[in-house]
């Protein structure tokens, strides 16, 4: 047997390297003599399963994984390989019939390519009076699975496309009636769908500094400095701060990745956390028009947010003393791809923690919060989503996604006033869509035999215990079963779910947990029977919980690209599984109803939808109340003294 090359010390959850990536993918080419046609979708480490991991001593040698999916273009055949590195050999390799992986970065360049240099493409642009193809925009969008043969059987892209008037000008203000339906194997324009408006709208909606108007003035600069550095510290991808302790990871499919969250607590790390990230996400259109129909983007199962990532180097997306961590993949030829500086970590200040003035003595005591930034920026064609988890300094984990860029366009008919969105521009409206996002969180709250409660508030019955008529109580609910852990929001109830472990008990003899906050949420529009509802089943219900099962990563199924549906999470919970007091996996959906505004163009203002982790019972006390005060010298600055301010 071939000599483990995993350097002792070496933790099983550490991202692949470069060297390691090119190993796993030579070693694959040699051993399935792979050719040109086997185009590389993703390699990234297979994790090892939890003993591995949590067992992990820095000592004994460990199997260091890669798993790899292959799509060959010439058969359309998808397969799935494991690759030891330690023992320099294939593991495992499998065909997975039916299905279409996502889809690669280069073919996104690809396609662009191809269909601008399509004769009938070119034809469709002169019907229409454009003798410009090199400015037009080709924004590769799945097909989704509508029943048609091709949707099962051809590898297909349904681009939208739009308008330059030069190369730096905002296309998305000038969308075009045409629909070029691409075989992404040959790279092959099969059909040109074209459709009819009066005229390409025409009004320009730039926003690059040069071509916005004249500049607001009078913003004095604000300074975020840390003379004396940060309060993290980083050991490789671990990271500690402020008794948090976790990983951070990055893949191409999931992007950010946080994994082994503790928390120490009077000298003893406490497990909270286990693994946490976006399963999926996807926005469905509510247009029903022949151009906007078939919107429903499944942007990490099809897309891929990591290989998405920006480089958040050049920007200001982090603000203050930076950590970056690149992201290390493949393309789709299996040379190294790396992105400098996927993901940012930063502190940042958030206010008031806690605060109480003794009216009698006037003695004040405040604690200014702290938090701690983990984030990562993807592009996925006109959208902008930034994903960030934030730690803070009272034990509270927080999940936030924030949605920017620019909306999707389609054209009007002069005059016509859009029922399915809104105007943003003379002949130009943006169509009514949501967006979705399922977060799964292997949770490990003091060891792996968690279970799950529903806590509704209620008023107390009439009677002589409730005199006033004003009691009311939070009564929790055991979740013990898959199905019957499928649940929604109540807003009169003010519905909450906590994650417990009934075996470990605080001081007061309470079971510990942690609870999910919930923010902005909402119920999808489609009807059950559309394609949507059976491609996104994880969009029907806010909560579910599974037992743990390391194949089930992706809410949506592993591979929902041009997928009939009926995969994911509305088929495992079919099982019906026991849930209680035992490894678990809760997943929560959330949903962002966008009806557009003239105010969102020409580029969208961020808005924000997320949730909150907030430990309830787990310690005995709050555990900020240990926070020092802020040095005096930063209370407030003179300026602000003469106005009332006192240190």
């Amino acid at each position: 047997m071939a000599q483990l090359t995993v350097e002792l010390g070496n933790h099983p959850l550490e991202p692949f390297g470069k060297e390691e990536i090119l190993a796993a993918v030579a070693i694959l080419k040699d051993q399935k003599q792979l050719s040109a046609a086997d185009r590389f979708v993703s390699v990234m480490l297979k994790e090892p399963n939890k003993e591995v991991v949590l067992g992990f001593d820095g000592m004994r040698p460990f199997d260091r994984e890669a798993f790899i999916i292959i799509l060959n273009s010439d058969d359309n055949a998808t397969y799935e390989a494991v690759v030891s590195l330690s023992h320099k050999k294939v593991v495992s390799w499998k065909h997975i019939p039916g299905v279409q992986p996502m889809i690669m970065l280069d073919e996104q360049v690809e396609c662009e390519a191809a269909v601008k240099a399509s004769p009938a493409f070119l034809e469709a642009l002169k019907r229409l009076g454009i003798e410009t193809p090199e400015l037009v925009m080709v924004d590769l969008w799945s097909p989704g699975n509508w029943g048609a043969e091709e949707d099962a059987t051809v590898r297909l892209a349904r681009p939208l496309c739009f308008l330059r008037s030069d190369e730096k000008d905002n296309g998305y203000a000038r969308p075009l009636p045409l629909i070029p339906i691409v075989d992404m194997n040959k790279m092959e324009v099969l059909r040109v769908e074209e459709y009819e408006y009066t005229q390409i709208p025409m009004q320009e909606a730039n926003y690059t500094l040069d071509r916005v108007g004249p500049l607001r003035t009078g913003i004095k600069p604000v300074e975020i400095t840390q003379p004396e550095g940060p309060s993290f510290t980083i050991n490789g991808h671990e990271v500690e701060w402020q008794n948090w302790k976790f990983r951070i990871g990055f893949n191409a499919r999931e992007g950010l990745t946080i994994h082994t969250v503790t928390y120490k607590d009077l000298g003893r790390e406490r497990p909270v956390m286990y693994r946490g990230a976006l399963s999926e996400m996807v926005v469905p259109y509510g247009d029903p028009g022949p151009i906007q129909n078939r919107k429903n983007a499944f942007d990490s199962g099809e897309y891929g947010i990591g290989q998405l990532a920006n480089s958040l180097e050049l920007g200001c997306d982090c603000v203050g003393y930076i950590k970056y961590f690149d992201g290390v993949m493949s393309n789709s030829k299996g040379e190294l791809m790396t992105i400098k500086n996927a993901i940012c970590m930063h502190e940042e200040d958030f206010g008031i923690l806690w605060k109480h003035t003794d009216w009698r003595t006037n003695d004040v005591e405040v604690r200014r919060s702290r938090r701690l930034v983990v984030s990562s920026i993807s592009t996925v064609a006109n959208y902008e989503y930034g994903f960030f988890w934030y730690f803070y300094q009272d034990g509270n984990i927080q999940f936030e996604v924030k949605l920017t860029g620019i909306l999707s366009t389609a054209g009007l008919h002069p005059g016509e006033t859009p029922k399915y969105g809104n105007l943003v521009g003379p002949d130009l409206y943006a169509p009514n869509h949501q967006h979705f996002f399922n977060v799964r969180m292997d949770m490990q709250i003091d060891g792996s035999e968690n279970s799950v409660y529903e806590v509704n508030v209620v008023p107390e019955e009439l009677g002589e215990d409730n005199p006033r008529e004003n009691a009311f109580y939070a009564k929790s609910t055991l979740l013990e079963t898959e199905k019957q852990a499928t649940r929604d929001l109540k807003l009169e109830t003010s519905r909450y779910w906590k994650v417990v472990n009934d075996n470990v008990k605080n001081d007061l003899g309470q079971s510990v947990g942690y609870k999910i906050v919930t923010g902005e949420n909402c119920f999808p529009f489609a009807s059950e029977n559309s394609s949507l509802m059976k491609r996104a089943g994880f969009i029907k219900h806010h909560l579910w919980v599974t037992p743990h099962n390391e194949d089930e990563m992706y809410a949506a199924g592993n591979y929902p690209n041009q997928h009939i549906g009926g995969d994911g999470l509305s088929a495992w919970v079919e099982q019906d599984r026991p849930v209680k007091n035992t490894d678990i996996v809760v997943w929560y959906t959330m949903g962002h109803t966008h009806v557009p505004r003239p105010e969102d163009w020409p580029v969208m203002p961020a808005a924000y939808i997320g949730f909150m982790l907030k430990p309830v019972s787990f310690f005995n006390q709050s555990p900020a109340i240990n926070l020092p005060p802020m040095p005096k010298k930063n209370h407030c600055s003179s300026a602000v003294k003469e106005n009332g301010c006192q240190s």
